[in-house]
């Protein structure tokens, strides 16, 4: 008899794990179709419920269970990079994706323990104590050995009420007030229907605060700027490859010379070899291109020499850089991609596994200037790194010298015809909320867009296509207090803010 309780316990207790992973991986929906954003905090709410009545132990696996799945389910497509285009066996690749959710997980894991253990009576107090606890692990696995943000929770919500919190707190912010919220029910008796007043009134009200804090501009307009947006779409296996590099720079050379834009952007690694490799009279077309009055261009390729190292980088031709060292702006990548740009330490061994055309480059510096273009200061940043907009936040301090445009250069042709695609997108329009700027994508396979100071995308190319986008953009002045913040702090209000929602949810009270 002890035995068949002790084995239907395992089994429902087996089942629960399941249905607590699920959770995590439908929740990965909301980050790719914005008009699902509740779906997010439901499985939060869902999740705390049952956090809210298990033994510490039990927590920490249910916190494990959802951070493994939605980790999993939000970046799959790294599968692709690994195994497809660096060759590693798919075994191997398959336990490397889940090895790093799995990592990635702790965090998780340890806080729902601590909500579990400190709860308080009151929901209220523990709620706060949720949001404290669900901040510092997302913080944590933002900073902690140079960050993995992607899926941030606040993501979700870049087309939610909650978006509208995005100049004051960031993505951070938003996914803590989601969770607190999310958490009210969840540790809410719903089975009682004056129970749902309390958390029903409050998530309307933090809703409705959100879209008015939202309206408010804290930025001006500059003035208009007419861009071209380049979208390649060469084949990741083609890409780097030498056979097939004539005829890559040749369709480069074509969309550059019908591009009619004041400015013109090209993806990351637009020009797929050093400039030493490059045929002079290729590289002596452009500067006359560009250096002429009222034009100019921003292109991806990388720079260096065996002696001083190479950078991932970003060369900004104009009339004004003629004087410049090199003859052009240079921006050197800061935040570089673990594995693909630089090897962690102790980990060359796996990276001799795979057979990536990319190798451990220099870091550019943190608050690089930005690039002027007709009185517009752009600031160019490369595909991974606009997932940090507090790195981002760096160079708009001091406010003199704040960038009034964004422009990502990204390639996601590393990860196929996936939702990467579209998360990057959303990415890219949660900082354009932060901080009130327009963004322009210049992509390889997309998406190619232009975001304006609201995150709204105004104009973009179908993906994985071969095109132009012609188009306009307006730049902004002035800083939001994100911007204020997370420019001369960092991430650090964040940390105290989540320590102090942990010490004011673990004071007992009378529920």
């Amino acid at each position: 008899m002890r035995r068949a309780v002790v084995r239907l316990n395992l089994k429902s207790g087996a089942l629960e794990l399941s249905a607590i992973a699920a959770l995590g991986a439908l929740q990965t929906i909301a980050f790719v179709d914005g008009d699902l954003w509740p779906l997010q905090m439901i499985a939060v709410a869902l999740l705390a419920w049952r956090v809210g009545v298990a033994a510490p132990r039990r927590a920490a696996l249910f916190g494990f269970a959802f951070g493994v799945a939605w980790i999993c389910a939000g970046t799959w497509w790294l599968f692709i990079s690994m195994h497809r285009y660096g060759g590693l066996p798919a075994l191997l690749t398959g336990l490397a994706v889940v090895g790093l959710a799995a990592f990635l997980s702790i965090y998780l894991a340890a806080a729902m323990a601590l909500v579990a253990r400190w709860r308080p009576p009151s929901r209220r107090r523990a709620a706060l104590l949720f949001a404290g606890a669900w901040l510092l692990p997302e913080l944590a696995r933002g900073v902690i050995f140079t960050g993995f943000p992607w899926v941030a929770s606040g993501y979700a919500h870049v087309d939610s009420p909650l978006a509208g919190l995005a100049p004051w707190v960031g993505v951070y912010g938003i996914g803590a007030v989601a969770a607190g919220l999310a958490a009210f029910f969840g540790f809410s008796d719903l089975r009682r229907a004056r129970a749902w007043v309390a958390p029903g009134a409050l998530l309307v009200l933090a809703l409705a605060a959100a879209v008015l804090v939202g309206r408010i501009d804290y930025t001006t307009p500059t003035r208009a700027l007419t861009i071209s947006l380049l979208q390649g779409n060469v084949p990741q296996e083609e890409k780097f490859e030498t056979r097939f590099r004539g005829e890559s720079l040749a369709a480069t050379a074509a969309q550059l010379a019908a591009a009619r834009g004041e400015l013109v952007v090209g993806p990351e690694t637009v020009i797929p070899v050093l400039l030493a490799e490059l045929d002079d009279a290729y590289w002596q077309a452009l500067l006359r291109r560009f250096r002429a009055p009222g034009r100019a261009a921003i292109l991806g390729a990388p720079l260096g020499d065996p002696a001083s190292g190479y950078t991932n980088s970003a060369l900004g031709l104009s009339e004004a850089t003629t004087a410049m060292p090199g003859g052009f702006y240079r921006y050197d990548k800061h935040h570089l991609v673990p594995f693909g740009e630089f090897v962690p330490l102790g980990f060359h061994w796996f990276t001799r596994l795979m057979n990536i055309p990319l190798g451990d480059f220099n870091r550019g510096p943190l608050a690089a200037p930005s690039f002027d273009v007709g009185g517009e200061r752009v600031a160019p940043n490369i595909c991974y790194e606009d997932l940090f907009g507090e790195e981002l936040a760096a160079r708009f301090l001091p406010e003199a010298g704040a960038p009034t445009i964004l422009a990502n250069l990204s390639n996601i042709g590393w990860f196929g015809k996936t939702i990467a695609v579209e998360q990057h997108l959303r990415i890219s329009r949660m900082r354009s909320l932060e901080l009130q700027r327009p963004m322009i994508r210049a992509t390889n396979t997309g998406a190619t867009a232009v975001i304006d100071h609201r995150g709204v995308v105004t104009q973009a190319l179908p993906s994985f296509t071969v095109g132009t986008l012609e188009g306009t953009v307006e730049g902004r002045q002035g800083l939001t207090p994100f911007a204020e913040w997370a420019g001369r702090f960092g991430l650090g209000p964040l940390w105290a803010i989540g320590a102090a929602l942990l010490l004011v949810g673990r004071a007992r009270s009378q529920p």
